[in-house]
């Protein structure tokens, strides 16, 4: 694919996310075409359906989120720091929206996409290695997974809805709380369950 056409792909993608995040999965074709200022005949010629273009807003979140994750771990100073940046970064309301959107789309809309599954599965490694390093550090709490954080950013960001009235209106807050419950200094004992080993 040529540089210029690659571009415009890249901002009819990025522009289909914006309006998804406010609109919702279904969100008229036409909304996404005028927000990334194409022809509706364009973006079909693009992506001939509903489904090509909800793929294509999925990667596209998956690999910001993966460039966002290294971002935070090439500029932190230590792998905790970077967790907690990079926490706060999916959590911000533009992308939380996005993802709560994405949400509402039946599971096998991406487990079925094998692409998907494997820019997933390269995201969840990176932040598996940096809990690990920050185990290591001793600075978050030794019986934390990657799996956690991902349970996490799920509530927070996937299911606002599930989330009681004053912690929906103030997710901030209350996912800062939650993190500084993480940190090893914080860490209270959890009964009848083993320490995850530092590796």
């Amino acid at each position: 694919m040529r540089a210029d056409a690659r571009r415009n792909l890249d901002k009819i993608v990025a522009a289909a996310a914006e309006v998804v995040a406010e609109y919702g999965v279904n969100a008229p074709m036409k909304a996404v075409a005028d927000r990334a200022g194409v022809g509706v005949g364009t973006l079909y010629r693009r992506f001939p359906d509903r489904n090509a273009l909800i793929a294509a807003i999925g990667l596209h979140y998956l690999d910001s989120i993966a460039q966002a994750l290294a971002h935070a771990a090439g500029e932190s100073t230590d792998a905790w720091s970077a967790i907690r940046q990079f926490v706060m970064w999916v959590a911000e309301s533009g992308r939380g929206a996005l993802a709560a959107a994405l949400a509402e789309l039946p599971d096998e809309a991406f487990t079925e996409n094998a692409e998907f599954a494997a820019e997933r599965f390269r995201w969840v490694q990176q932040l598996e290695d940096l809990v690990r390093r920050a185990r290591a550090d001793g600075t978050i709490r030794p019986d934390v997974r990657g799996d956690d954080i991902v349970y996490l950013l799920n509530v927070f960001t996937c299911h606002p809805d599930a989330l009681p009235g004053p912690v929906a209106d103030r997710p901030m807050k209350y996912l800062h709380y939650m993190l500084d419950g993480m940190q090893a200094a914080a860490a209270t004992p959890l009964a009848g369950q083993e320490t995850t080993a530092v590796s």
